[in-house]
C-alpha cells in the first residue's frame, strides 16, 4: 500500500491532498458482501473519526446481519429508523427491503422504488450522502454483481468527494467495482486489507501518497 502521511502539503496527485477531513464513509456491497465487510469492519481503527453508512443486497425479510457483522466489527452497528440523529463511531447499516439515506435531518429510511432492481440499493445511500456532505464523503464499492453504486459514485464524485474501488482481482465477484471503474472516474483502487488504513487516514484529514492505481 502506499505510504501515508499527514501532511497538507502533498501534490495534486497524492489522495486527499487539499486535507478535507472525509468523515462520512458510505459502503456497497452485493454477492459475497458479508465476509468481505466482516473483514473490512473488523479492521477499521476503533477510534475511527466517521460515520459509516452501509447498503447490502440483502432480502426482504428482516434478519439478523446487524449482529452478524457486529460479531467481529470493531465500530458498533445498528439498522437505524428514520429521524435519527447521525453520530460518528457509528455503523448504520440499511434494514431489509429498505432504502438507506443520509439527509440534513438526520437518517432517513423508506421503502422507495427498487433501483437496479434491489431495495434497499446503494446509489440511493450514495446519492443523498453527496447532497448532504459533499466533499466529506468517501464512497466505497466491494464486491459484488451488476452496477448499482455507479451513478452513487458519479453523484459523489461531482460533489468533491473522494470515490475508491475494492480491487476487482480481489473481489468474490467483479462486476461492481468494475461498473464503477468503468462509470467514474475512481479515486484509488485498493485491496480490502488497504482499506482501513486509508480510510482511517482520510477521515483524520490525512493524504495517501501516490496517483490511485489504475486497472488496465
Amino acid at each position: 500500500m502506499k505510504k501515508m502521511t499527514e501532511r497538507r502539503d502533498q501534490p495534486r496527485r497524492a489522495l486527499n491532498w487539499q486535507g478535507v477531513k472525509r468523515g462520512v464513509i458510505v459502503i456497497g456491497a452485493s454477492a459475497g458482501g458479508v465476509e468481505v465487510v466482516g473483514r473490512l469492519f473488523s479492521m477499521l481503527p476503533r477510534d475511527l473519526p466517521a460515520v459509516i453508512g452501509y447498503v447490502m443486497h440483502r432480502g426482504m425479510i428482516p434478519g439478523h446481519l446487524a449482529a452478524v457483522l457486529g460479531r467481529r466489527s470493531s465500530l458498533p452497528i445498528r439498522e437505524p429508523q428514520t429521524g435519527e440523529t447521525v453520530q460518528r463511531g457509528m455503523i448504520y447499516l440499511a434494514p431489509a427491503d429498505q432504502h438507506l439515506l443520509f439527509s440534513p435531518q438526520g437518517i432517513e429510511v423508506n421503502r422507495g422504488q427498487r433501483e437496479r432492481g434491489t431495495r434497499p440499493a446503494v446509489d440511493p445511500l450514495f446519492r443523498s450522502a453527496a447532497a448532504t456532505y459533499g466533499d466529506r464523503v468517501v464512497g466505497v464499492v466491494l464486491t459484488g454483481g451488476g452496477q448499482d453504486g455507479t451513478h452513487g459514485m458519479i453523484a459523489i464524485t461531482q460533489s468533491d468527494g473522494l470515490t475508491l474501488v475494492q480491487n476487482p482481482d480481489d473481489a468474490h465477484m467483479p462486476y461492481i467495482p468494475l461498473s464503477a471503474i468503468q462509470g467514474d472516474h475512481v479515486k484509488g483502487v485498493y485491496a480490502l486489507e488497504d482499506l482501513p488504513a486509508v480510510l482511517g487516514t482520510l477521515a483524520q484529514g490525512g493524504s495517501v501518497d501516490g496517483p490511485p492505481e489504475k486497472r488496465r
